[in-house]
């Protein structure tokens, strides 16, 4: 077991001792148990699992962010994270044919393409683990 802390911007959204999480890093999903060796990564927007002390499996989707671990201790400093039970299916929907739409039309509207690239994902990921709910 080790502690984790799940951050955002606006409040601590998980403290909890945990068995193992697995996490997007940007060079892809890495996995942390306990004793594991100091890290610090960037986040990208994925899947957050987590295995708590009774071998409870949860999932959040996650924007991006940042993981360190040191000393049996895993902080994700998160952008935005939510439970699938958060999401709004039909927003994230609207979000994203919004963001496509922009896509379509980047020329005339002098759009940061960067930036709506990271929307469609973000509206993706929250769309993946929506339907692994329902499943």
């Amino acid at each position: 077991m080790f502690k984790l802390s799940v951050v955002t911007p606006e409040k601590t959204v998980l403290d909890m001792d945990v068995r193992s999480i697995v996490a997007p890093g940007s060079e892809g999903y890495l996995g942390v148990l306990s004793n594991h060796a100091p890290l610090i990564t960037a986040l990208t927007p994925g899947i957050l699992s987590i295995v708590d002390g009774e071998g409870r499996e949860s999932f959040y989707a996650l924007s991006g962010g940042f993981l360190e671990v040191s000393g049996n201790i895993a902080t994700v400093l998160a952008d935005t994270i939510e439970s699938a039970d958060e999401i709004d299916v039909d927003r994230a929907e609207e979000s994203l044919k919004r963001a496509r739409e922009r896509l379509l039309h980047k020329a005339e509207l002098h759009l940061d393409t960067e930036r709506v690239h990271d929307s469609i994902e973000r509206a993706k990921n929250r769309l993946r683990l929506a339907k692994r709910k329902r499943s």
